[in-house]
This record gives C-alpha cells, structure tokens and sequence, in this order.
C-alpha cells in the first residue's frame, strides 16, 4: 500500500518522503539546459533569481552543476538544494557557497522559501498519481510570483528523460528528451514518464497515443539511420509536426527533445 506523504519529524517540519537517493554527475544536464533555454529569460531579468533544487539526492553534485550552468544567466543567482535527510544536507554543507550556494533540509514546502524556479526531479516515482498531483499543487503553490516548476524523471544516467513544466496557470508543456543511440524506439522513454503520466500509457491515453505516432515517425526515418541516431530522430520529429503541435525547433530537436503543449498528452 502506498504511504501517505508525511511531515518528516524535526523542527523542519519537511513535507515528503525520503528518495532512494542515487545520483550521478551530468545526471541532470537535459534538462538544465533545457530550463537555460526554456526559461533562461526568467531568471535574467528577475531582481531575486532563487532557485530551488528538490531533492537532490546522496550527492549534491547535481545541485552543483545546476548552479554552475545557470550562473551566467544572473550573478545574483542564488541555489538553494533540499533533501529531507539530514545526512545528506550534511553533504551538501560540505561544499557549499553561501549566499550563492546553500542546501537545507526541507520538502514540498521548500523550507518556506518561494523560488522563482524549482526543480523536483525523480521525486514522485514513489507516490500515488493522486499525491503526485497534490504535490504539484503544494509546491506551485510556493513559487515566486510568475515562478516555474520542472518535475520530471530520468535514468540514473540522465539518457533518457521526461519532464512537465507548471506555472501557477497549471501545467503547461511536456517534454521528451534522450540520447537517440541509446533508444531502440521513442517510446522506450515510457519507462520514466513522470507520475502524471506514466500509468496512462495504455491504449486510449493521449500520452500512449503521442509515444506510438513518434514510434511510427522514427520507423519512416529509418532510411536517416546511415548519417546516425540524431539525424533520424531530428527527421521523426519533423515528421511528427506534421500531426502534432510540436513546440520546439530543429535546433532542439538535434539535442534529443521534442516538447508539447501539455494539453495534448493531459490525461
């Protein structure tokens, strides 16, 4: 049976339960430079550039880079990474950099800080599709005015990858992302499908029916095979326009991602 999100013991009252914790360096790297290019203006031209990174795990390597990649955007970019274990905060106290780079403990409540960007990725794979989405409310419902949450989930190598981007308007996009050699079809991405999505991979669901069109996009550039995997997978998705409203450019396209309104896959 599934637990019930708690609020963790301790002073920090964090809202949440632990993650497994594995991470890797580069993990995380499609999607930080998906959020550069997604939301790289937000954070520019904002006067209190904090962002959140939840749930970063045994390491905070990836909190690190996220801090690293995002730096130039606004040099008063402040990082802030949360877990609930107090071992792993320790970790990240080893290496941090205050004000520019803290780590506290904390959960869905973001310790009480409302960043204007937060990351929560490979948090929810543990609850319900009912408390994912309350999460969801939880945590938007902390941002910063105008603030955006990416929640997504990869492999423990950051190869293949999906995450949703929400606003205080609800979800607003959806993307795929990969290493097109390291897939046979797209729709071996189904397998780390965020909460919200990954059950609903079944005939009769928009994101099952997204993941099959992109099956036969994919099958039609086999003859792109010969100039290799990013060749073929930039001709699936060019012919996935055809049928879908494909949000993104060949540019991105060339870095493994397709990315669509949210409303086309919503359940």
């Amino acid at each position: 049976m599934a637990r019930t999100p708690r609020l963790a013991a301790g002073r920090a009252r964090a809202l949440g339960l632990p993650t497994r914790g594995t991470t890797n360096p580069n993990r995380l790297r499609r999607v930080d430079r998906w959020v550069e290019h997604a939301y790289g203006s937000l954070v520019q031209q904002s006067n209190d550039p904090l962002v959140v990174d939840l749930g970063y795990g045994s390491s905070p390597v990836t909190t690190v880079e996220m801090a690293t990649r995002l730096r130039h955007l606004n040099p008063d970019l402040r990082v802030l990474g949360l877990e609930l274990d107090a071992e792993r905060v320790a970790a990240g106290e080893a290496v941090a950099d205050p004000p520019r780079l803290e780590f506290r403990r904390g959960g869905f409540e973001l310790a009480g800080r409302r960043p204007l960007l937060l990351r929560a990725f490979n948090v929810l794979r543990q609850y319900t599709e009912e408390q994912a989405t309350e999460a969801w409310a939880t945590m938007v419902g902390r941002l910063a005015p105008g603030g955006v949450l990416v929640e997504g989930t990869c492999d423990e190598i950051g190869r293949r990858c999906s995450w949703v981007a929400l606003t205080a308007d609800g979800p607003q996009t959806f993307t795929l992302s990969c290493l097109p050699k390291d897939i046979d079809t797209p729709s071996d991405l189904a397998e780390r499908l965020p909460k919200a999505l990954i059950h609903r991979n079944v005939p009769g669901e928009r994101v099952h029916a997204l993941l099959a069109e992109l099956d036969t996009c994919w099958a039609t550039a086999a003859t792109f095979a010969p100039f290799g995997p990013r060749a073929r997978w930039v001709e699936a998705v060019r012919l996935l326009t055809a049928r879908w409203p494909v949000l993104d450019d060949r540019k991105r396209w060339r870095l493994g991602e397709v990315t669509v309104p949210w409303e086309s896959v919503r359940p």
